[in-house]
């Protein structure tokens, strides 16, 4: 354990260091990540969280990935905001199957002030159910951010998706600084930060190096590393995009947790398609939080029943906690 000793402050981690830990042998970088897990998470749980798109589609972004753009024919057809004792009964489902997170997401560039107090209502009823509160609702600004940390929402999820170099090749309608600033705003209102994002858009390993040091750079690193698997679908310009080695996905795993590791890595999008191999290596690499919930948003996601078969066989456990209204 010595060696780790030695490793860099998060701050410390350029995308040069990022990228010579990716280009390590895969099973040496595995190691690593393992001793640095086993060192920072020594009780080996793993965090539950699901995951409800509580309005569907219709959203003016144009991101390559995302099938509830309105720019992209995928079939997908905008909904209404869901009710609110629709999302509470799934809530409760969730807490029941074992969840300790509950994120609610909403296709929009940015929230209105009216779809705004809809979700305070909702945060402050899920966190009263005892399970921890997350929203990912597009950018933020000041005072939106502050009334969600008031009404007790516990983390806001706003990936970078990818390097900055490489954000305009997914990404027109916005920058990377509007990414920035609403993490900004979020931190500034007293919440945690879920921030990762995405491997299989047609990125180099370069770029993975810098989507982490960019992350790592934050003061603190977020709280939550979401590590997503592209899903192609059908109708987004990445419906084509070539399939990436998964062994890449345990690498930018091992990556995050040796650059970050008092963060939460969490396995999401994509992780059906993985298999259970793969996943076995997530988790020795150091992810230590899945999805659990049978669809992402608009996406599939493994069955959870199964997640709960292949922790068992892996002997992992879940996180156990609940929060106080």
């Amino acid at each position: 354990m010595s060696a780790l000793l030695e490793m860099p402050a998060a701050a410390a981690w350029t995308r040069e260091r990022v990228l010579a830990l990716l280009e390590l042998p895969f099973m040496e970088l595995v190691r690593r990540a393992a001793e640095v897990h086993a060192l920072h998470w020594p009780g080996g749980d793993i965090e539950l969280a699901s995951l409800l798109s509580i309005k569907t589609g219709g959203c003016p972004e144009d991101c390559g990935y995302c099938p509830q753009s309105a720019r992209h024919d995928t079939g997908l057809a905008a909904a209404k905001m869901l009710e609110p004792e629709e999302v509470l009964a799934k809530a409760r489902a969730a807490k029941a199957a074992g969840a300790t997170r509950f994120c609610m997401g909403a296709a929009w560039r940015s929230p209105k002030e009216r779809d705004l107090d809809k979700v305070l209502h909702l945060v402050r009823e899920v966190r009263a159910l005892g399970l921890e509160t997350c929203a990912t609702l597009g950018m933020l600004e000041p005072q939106q951010a502050q009334a969600l940390g008031e009404a007790g929402l516990d983390y806001y999820n706003h990936n970078l998706d990818t390097a900055p170099e490489f954000y305009g090749e997914v990404i027109g309608t916005r920058v990377y600084e509007d990414r920035l600033q609403t993490i900004q705003h979020v931190r500034a209102a007293g919440i945690k930060v879920c921030c990762g994002g995405i491997v299989g858009m047609g990125e180099t390993r370069a770029h993975r190096a810098g989507l982490i040091a960019e992350l790592a750079a934050m003061a603190p690193p977020p709280d939550s590393v979401p590590i997503n698997s592209l899903v192609r679908v059908p109708g987004t310009p990445l419906a084509d995009a070539p399939p990436v080695d998964p062994f890449e996905l345990v690498r930018v795993v091992a990556a995050a947790r040796i650059v970050m590791p008092r963060s939460r890595v969490r396995l999401s999008a994509g992780r059906r398609e993985l298999g259970d191999g793969v996943q076995a290596l997530c988790f020795l690499a150091g992810a230590n939080s899945i999805f659990y919930c049978d669809q992402l948003l608009v996406t599939g996601n493994a069955d959870a029943e199964d997640d709960r078969k292949l922790l068992a066989r892996l002997n992992l456990f879940p996180t156990k906690k609940e929060v106080s209204a």
